[in-house]
């Protein structure tokens, strides 16, 4: 092998051993890049006013939407945290809101604050931060029914959106902490 092969070849090593590095530790400045923070005055907010883990607020946010203001569903959710209109009109009147517009949910603050809202309410209401995340991704009514035939969460789907949420909550608190609980 001539000396130019084996120092490219020792170079395409050290990459891919530094890449092998930041992909499995997951150093907070990667975690920083790959789950950004985006509102972070606004999540810890609507998070203390809601008696919320900023971290958790951040992960649903970025689990419905990517921080993507502007993202919408096929079921018609709007927003970063991805809320219908019938849902946010209902959250609205709760908290003293008369004037409420489809539109207000392209408002980030506006949308953060209903959904931190929601979600404290959902935790008030099953004590259980899993089953609230549990009625946030499949409704009140599936959680509902599932405490009362003591069967526990019963879509595949909602099961993985708990978990994913619980993942990232510890990302966020990891990568984010002095944004989050500065």
């Amino acid at each position: 092998m001539s000396l130019r092969r084996g120092a490219a070849l020792l170079a395409l090593l050290a990459v891919a051993g530094a890449a092998a590095y930041v992909f499995l530790a997951s150093p907070a400045w990667f975690e920083r890049i790959r789950y950004p923070l985006r509102y972070a005055e606004y999540v810890r907010v609507h998070a203390r006013e809601n008696d919320l883990d900023p971290a958790l607020l951040a992960a649903v946010i970025y689990q419905e939407s990517k921080f993507d203001v502007n993202a919408r569903s096929s079921s018609g959710a709007i927003g970063l945290m991805q809320l219908t209109p019938e849902t946010a009109h209902g959250i609205a009147i709760r908290t003293g809101g008369s004037r409420f517009t489809t539109t207000d949910l392209l408002n980030p603050e506006i949308n953060i604050r209903y959904g931190a809202w929601y979600l404290g309410h959902l935790e008030q209401k099953y004590r259980s931060e899993r089953l609230a995340l549990a009625a946030y991704n499949a409704g009140q009514g599936n959680v509902d029914r599932w405490l009362s035939a003591r069967t526990g969460i019963q879509f595949p789907e909602t099961r993985a959106y708990v978990e994913r949420i619980e993942h990232l909550k510890g990302v966020y608190r990891k990568a984010w902490r002095s944004s989050l609980y500065g």
